[in-house]
């Protein structure tokens, strides 16, 4: 049986020695859950000084772990590790003296007692009680549903099952196609399942979008590959001799083959604790609080999911759960410290329920009416099915803006939500709009007023954020965010937070700092145009020069030096400089791992990535590097990229290895540097029978082009041969998919931890139109973009965001780009391979050695053990002959 469908995760109990009961010495308060609202009302409770008061606070946790966000969940399979999911600062319980219990969740409370008996048979008693019991995933009464296979999305634990259960696994189904079933949808095709998801209602997320947007998302759901089943039900789950799943019959009469199912079909109110001990629970479940959150008895409160507030509702998102821990600490503060503060007359009588959402890298999002429910009220809409966008907005008859939902593009939310019930400054068909048809140029969070909610999370208004400002005198977004809480949450407003701060700064008469660190007043891309115009061609040149005084005599920083270290590498053939990064100063500022050419692993040892331009590859250049692999004794890998990693390597052996690849014409494949990683690319028309253009050549062509352009971020790219895009072009920097006529050209995209889909800057274009385009475009780029700013993000940062790249890069608007081709086919005629630079140069070949007192010889200490048949170092040191082996596990190097 797979973990299951249970409401508990894994524990890890303290167990008592027998059972016991603590008396309360102080004013006891005990809080059941540990989730994100159970946390937030403990640091609700340290903010308005309880724990400084002699009250002693109890916190029961199922959960192994800490509080964590809950709704990063997914983050985990982009590589997030559940620690970098915590919400729990270091020291914070000891800090404030709370006892935090994990593994053992309370199981019994005696209201008449007044104690909370724990699974481990610790008893507590309370004066006051604090119940954050969340919600449970609802699983359908389906047959089956209890067969290995069968899973739920809503803790770390589940998902630590399921990444397990799907490591041999090629098919998954989710059940339920909202918010965390589309979550939970991405997770499996991240995991490389094909993946079902099957959703009753008729449309995705049919809760937050309406019929328009509805079909918006599930058309570029489906063209990210996942199969979307709409109004049908799960009917039975099928499964082996063994009792693991093997198939799921719908109500519609077909069936899916499948290894895995995740249910995620919403979630209901964990009131059991309620219900037993006599707590006043509605019909249909939730806890019954007043507007104060105290439940049917006055020394019991209830907040977050578990929930029914006074308005009658049960509220699913962390926003309201947050506002009823605020109003439930104020209350219960005020009765500990004797104190009537304003605070304690905050009351919760419901709350906004709008929601911006990044799923699967679309930007969904709803607020206010977003289905147009009041009477009288008009839709203003703009649907572009071509690129996935749906915008609508709801307005009133007195042309009051009443809601919107906006799926593909939700920019426009952080100015729209607090909008909701005025009159905008513009005609509404305009707030929809793209510029480039007729959107106003900058319609920005300072035309809001200043009671508009602009961090929903916290409540806090946009008056608020001034107020930080002018009278509290913060001058940085992180000192505002700490000042009030806004931005900490969710994080859709910090874009809209950060324009506020930084225009009531000014409005102030306070120079907003906008340098790229201490060493530096300028921007990455002033910095660069000061490298380009000046011709400078050191670090040291450019800080004594422009650096600011109090940095001109230091050495910089570990944000300045790699920074202006990839300005001189990418404008070093403009320059006439040296484009090697390893001569003469160049070396001190690279990062690790071009210090070396080559990347850094987790257990010291380094990997080698030859190139493999459009992963097209001869049988004797297979050979080699099977040779390399074999003795060497390297781990291989097969990338996503079209390339083949070789991994474990020790410093000293890098040039051996590369002498190899180079003599049988292999390159640096850049997987160490902020550069061109890989051009990745389908069969095309020489090999499939749908392929339009030969998208392998173009492939080839554009690698060999632009390998080794040293930029801000990483680069990636792909050329599909038709618009079934299987080489997945739009998650690409710049991407090319092949159309009848021609090439349709892509930028902007990134598959990464913020995933985000390309936009379209051109289409239709012959081989030389589109070089000429994607010259322009990166060059661009990396004249504007900030350090170690992705694409992606540039294009959204960027002021006028695709409209204005497409103004410069098409159209020519700033009249650059015979200079950025210039400055282009300056870096294609001076590109030199490093490695085969590096072998040519014995004063270059110095650096690698594992140790500089013993050049000549390995490191004798370093031992091998093998692992999935292979062999990679371990870096056993041994300490010496009488004392025991000790394994560095993780270290960066010796």
């Amino acid at each position: 049986m797979s973990a299951p469908i249970t409401t508990s995760a894994p524990m890890t109990t303290t167990m008592a020695s027998a059972p016991k009961t603590e008396p309360a010495a102080a004013p006891t308060i005990v809080l059941v859950g540990h989730g994100m609202v159970g946390q937030r009302f403990l640091e609700a409770l340290v903010e308005r000084n309880v724990t400084e008061t002699p009250a002693r606070i109890v916190v029961f946790c199922e959960e192994p772990r800490p509080a964590y966000d809950r709704v990063q969940l997914t983050s985990y399979f982009s590589g997030r590790t559940p620690d970098e999911l915590s919400l729990v600062e270091d020291g914070f319980m000891a800090r404030h003296g709370i006892e935090l219990h994990l593994g053992d969740p309370a199981e019994s409370i005696d209201r008449a007692a007044r104690t909370v008996t724990a699974r481990s048979g610790l008893t507590v008693a309370y004066d006051t009680l604090v119940l954050a019991t969340g919600s449970y995933p609802f699983v359908p009464p389906v047959p089956g549903k209890d067969s290995d296979g069968c899973f739920v999305y809503r803790t770390v634990e589940d998902l630590l099952a399921i990444e397990e259960y799907a490591e041999h696994r090629t098919t998954g189904v989710v059940v339920g196609g909202g918010l965390l079933g589309l979550e939970a949808a991405g997770a499996l095709k991240g995991l490389g399942l094909a993946t079902h998801i099957v959703e009753f209602n008729p449309r995705l997320m049919a809760i937050q979008v309406d019929e328009g947007g509805g079909a918006a998302l599930r058309r570029t759901v489906e063209d990210m590959g996942l199969i979307v089943h709409t109004g049908v039900g799960g009917k039975e789950i099928a499964a082996d001799d063994n009792g693991a799943v093997t198939s799921m019959a719908l109500s519609d009469g077909s069936s899916i083959d499948t290894d895995l199912v995740i249910f995620s079909a919403g979630v209901r109110p964990r009131d059991q604790l309620a219900r037993d001990c006599g707590l006043e629970v509605g019909e249909r479940g939730g806890i019954v609080v007043d507007e104060r959150c105290r439940t049917s008895d006055p020394a019991v409160y209830a907040i977050g999911e578990c929930a029914l507030a006074a308005d009658g509702r049960v509220y699913g998102l962390v926003a309201p759960g947050y506002e009823m821990a605020e109003v439930a600490a104020g209350t219960i503060a005020a009765q500990a410290t004797t104190q009537a503060t304003a605070q304690a007359t905050k009351r919760f009588s419901g709350a906004d329920t709008s929601t911006k959402l990044k799923l699967l890298g679309v930007d969904v999002a709803s607020f206010g009416d977003a289905h147009g429910t009041a009477d009288g009220c008009l839709d203003v809409v703009y649907s572009d099915s071509r690129t996935g966008v749906y915008k609508k907005l709801v307005v009133g008859a007195d042309g009051a803006l009443l809601g919107g939902v906006l799926v593909g593009d939700a920019d426009a939310y952080g100015m729209l939500r607090p909008l909701t019930g005025s009159v905008p400054p513009v005609a509404p068909e305009q707030l929809v709009l793209p510029a480039g048809l007729g959107a106003p140029a900058a319609l920005g969070p300072s035309a809001l007023p200043d009671e508009a909610v602009v961090c929903n999370c916290h409540n806090v208004t946009k008056g608020a954020i001034r107020s930080a400002v002018t009278d509290h005198h913060c001058t940085t977004v992180p000192e505002v965010k700490k000042c009030t809480k806004a931005g900490t949450g969710c994080g859709s407003c910090v874009k809209a937070l950060t324009s506020l701060v930084n225009d009531e700064l000014e409005a102030s008469g306070v120079s907003v700092d906008k340098g790229l660190c201490g060493c530096f007043a300028y921007t990455r891309a002033e910095l660069y145009e000061i490298v380009r115009t000046l011709r400078i061609t050191t670090y040291a040149q450019l800080l004594d020069s422009h650096g600011r005084a109090e940095a001109r005599q230091g050495d910089g920083c570990e944000v300045c030096k790699p920074a202006v270290g990839s300005i001189i590498a990418s404008l070093a053939p403009t320059l006439g400089a040296s484009g090697y990064v390893l001569d003469g100063e160049q070396a001190a500022l690279q990062d690790t791992n071009d210090h070396f050419l080559a990347n850094l692993q987790r257990n010291g040892s380094y990997s080698i990535v030859p190139r493999i331009p459009g992963g097209e590859i001869t049988p004797e250049k297979l050979i080699v590097i099977g040779e390399v692999a074999r003795d060497f004794g390297l781990y291989t890998k097969i990338t996503g990229g079209q390339r083949i990693d070789l991994f474990g390597a020790r410093v000293d052996q890098l040039p051996l290895i590369w002498a190899r690849l180079v003599d049988a014409g292999f390159e640096s494949g850049h997987a160490y540097g902020k550069a061109l990683r890989t051009v990745k690319s389908c069969v095309g028309q020489t090999w499939c029978r749908y392929g339009v253009q030969d998208s392998v050549r173009m492939a080839i062509d554009l690698e060999l082009r632009y390998r080794g352009l040293r930029s801000p971020h990483k680069l990636k790219s792909a050329v599909s041969g038709c618009a079934r895009e299987c080489a997945e072009a739009r998650g690409k920097d710049f991407g090319v998919i092949a159309t009848s006529t021609g090439w349709n050209l892509y930028v902007g995209g990134n598959g990464g931890a913020d995933p985000r889909h390309a936009d379209l800057l051109a289409q239709d274009l012959d081989d030389e139109e589109l070089i000429r385009l994607i010259d322009r475009f990166l060059m661009f780029y990396i004249r504007t973009a900030d350090r170690l700013e992705r694409t992606s993000a540039w294009l959204e940062r960027i002021e006028g965001g695709l409209d204005h790249v497409r103004d410069v890069v098409v159209e020519d608007s700033l009249g650059l780009c015979a200079e950025l081709e210039a400055m282009m086919a300056d870096h294609v005629t001076g590109y030199r391979d490093e490695w085969a630079e590096t072998l040519g140069d014995p004063e270059r070949l110095r650096r690698f050695v594992s140790f500089v007192n013993a050049p000549d010889a390995p490191d004798p200490t370093v031992k091998f053990v093998p692992e999935r048949d292979q062999v990679k170092p371990d870096l056993t040191i041994l300490s010496g002959p009488t004392l025991p082996v000790r394994t560095l596990e993780g270290t960066a190097s010796r």
